[in-house]
């Protein structure tokens, strides 16, 4: 019991000063603690405490993924995945491809070339979720009909493409608003087709929104010629100036294909600009068209609205190229940080949007500290007036139990929300908890008749089990909240989890410490409690 070796000391003493470091910039100005981040090397956390949502207050948005862009997109691409097949298959369309509400239809008046086309389009249809994947049914449904070959989307895989939408629009969503600066924000799903954004800090949505709002389905598409066929084309609104324009429904070239997006400035004009770079695959594409259509227009499409229409002068070989339409700097911004992140699979609509203020975040900033004051005076009073000088070391290893928690949320980087603070508070009458066990059981060993350090020494030695095992037990139950719940579940979650675990360190490490150095002092004759 009274070893207790100098290298131990210097540890614990060591971990507090830590904990200290960690926790003292969450007192300081913010500006202050971004100037001597700048000066201290990158490995040293020198960070505030993030505070959640509602407590420092921000921007809460709930948006829906629409379910009419997903099938829409899913039918135009299965009208070019017709098409070709069409070509492949040299067979002859009577009447076009009409696209439908939920698929298409080939018309192919000849019944020889129409049964060829059935077979050759069952291809299309395949499992969902790929081969190996069989049981959760077809991708399509092909019929042939008196008029042709009739290709639908299935249920099924309706609601496994929304399903990806969503998973997909959480990861672009992601890229936008964090090269927004934003920090600490939480986009998660919320039921099968809705996404959950949190932003805090942040109260004027207005850039938000405009980030968001849009798809950024960035398409090249060749201005239509007089002779096309009609179902061949579209007319297309032009983003600035009004007026149409009318291109191939054909997509060249795809957004998807970019890798890279930035601001820039014209060299000839100075005007702002967006430069962007295609990975291999749509380098090669763009080059291919640029290459076989010198002198025709081209069309840059961003969500159906044409940015412009420029002529192509020569071949585009080098996989880079540059869109201009009379960008302001903020707009040239705005539309590369939009192609950098990637575009949308499906449009998102708001369903909920609310802004919380500062005010009522500072309120429960307020409630919860007092519920902690509070709470800890009236823990440390009773641990005083039950045990003495033993309660007086039960409440400095409650106050580092404290300072520990706030340290690793810190380093962690984990958010501190308002059921937090309640997690917490709880964590303090755990934390006495297991010094009530040490204590009672040093009580009974010295009612035994044992002696002073006897009796001490049992005491740690045998409560300590019945602590590990209540803790345990605790933890298992943050973890399960963790992972199975959401919001200010796992927020409470965090809190307790890490209390319980810094808990168990101070309750028997720090108190059996101050106890050792407190009985070489003194020297007493019996147990004072």
């Amino acid at each position: 019991m009274l070893r207790f070796a100098p290298w131990k000391l210097a540890s614990v003493l060591a971990m507090v000063a830590v904990a200290m470091l960690l926790v003292v910039p969450s007192f300081l100005p913010a500006d202050l603690v971004d100037t001597l981040a700048a000066r201290v090397p990158s490995f040293v956390p020198l960070r505030q405490i993030v505070l959640g949502l509602d407590l420092q207050g921000g921007a809460y948005m709930l948006m829906q993924v629409d379910d009419a862009s997903v099938v829409k997109a899913q039918v135009e691409a299965l009208r070019d995945d017709v098409r070709q097949k069409m070509r492949d298959g040299k067979i002859a369309l009577s009447g076009g491809i009409v696209t439908q509400g939920r698929g298409v239809l080939v018309r192919i008046g000849d019944q020889a070339e129409r049964d060829k086309a059935y077979s050759l389009l069952q291809a299309l249809s395949q499992p969902i979720g790929g081969a190996l994947a069989g049981g959760n049914g077809r991708t399509l449904d092909v019929t042939e009909t008196d008029s042709g070959v009739q290709l639908t989307l299935t249920d099924a895989a309706i609601a496994d493409k929304v399903r990806h939408a969503v998973t997909q629009s959480i990861e672009v969503l992601n890229r936008r608003v964090n090269a927004m600066g934003t920090k600490e924000t939480v986009i998660a799903q919320q039921g099968l087709n809705r996404v959950l954004i949190e932003i805090p800090g942040l109260q004027d949505t207005t850039k938000l929104k405009e980030i968001i709002g849009q798809t950024a389905k960035l398409d090249f598409q060749l201005v239509a010629d007089p002779g096309d066929p009609a179902n061949e084309v579209e007319t297309l609104p032009m983003q600035k100036g009004g007026g149409t324009i009318t291109v191939q429904k054909r997509i060249m070239v795809d957004g998807g294909d970019l890798v890279d997006a930035q601001q820039s400035f014209d060299q000839q004009t100075g005007e702002p600009d967006v430069t962007f770079r295609f990975n291999l695959r749509g380098g090669q594409k763009f080059g291919q068209v640029t290459t076989e259509n010198v002198g025709r227009p081209f069309a840059i499409v961003l969500d159906g609205k044409v940015i412009s229409a420029p002529v192509i002068r020569s071949p585009i070989t080098g996989g880079t190229g540059q869109i201009t339409g009379n960008f302001t700097s903020e707009e040239a911004s705005s539309l590369a940080i939009l192609l950098r992140a990637g575009a949308l699979p499906a449009k998102l609509t708001v369903v909920e949007e609310r802004t919380v203020g500062p005010g009522l975040g500072q309120d429960s900033i307020d409630a919860g500290k007092r519920a902690a004051y509070v709470g800890a005076v009236l823990v440390v009073i009773y641990m005083i007036a039950t045990y003495g000088v033993f309660g007086v070391f039960a409440d400095l290893a409650l106050a580092v139990h404290i300072l520990f928690i706030f340290a690793s949320m810190t380093l962690l980087g984990a958010t501190l929300t308002l059921p937090g603070i309640a997690g917490i508070v709880f964590t303090i009458g755990m934390a006495v908890d297991s010094n009530v066990l040490i204590y009672e059981r040093i009580r009974e060993e010295a009612h035994l008749g044992r002696s002073v350090i006897s009796a001490l020494d049992a005491g740690f030695k045998r409560a300590f089990a019945t602590i590990v095992d209540s803790n345990v037990t605790m933890f298992v139950a943050a973890l399960i909240l963790y992972l199975f719940g959401s919001g200010a579940v796992r927020g409470f979650a965090v809190s307790l989890g890490l209390g319980i675990i810094t808990s168990i360190v101070t309750a028997v490490t720090m108190t059996r410490m101050m106890i050792a150095l407190w009985y070489r002092r003194v020297r007493p004759t019996k147990i004072p409690i």
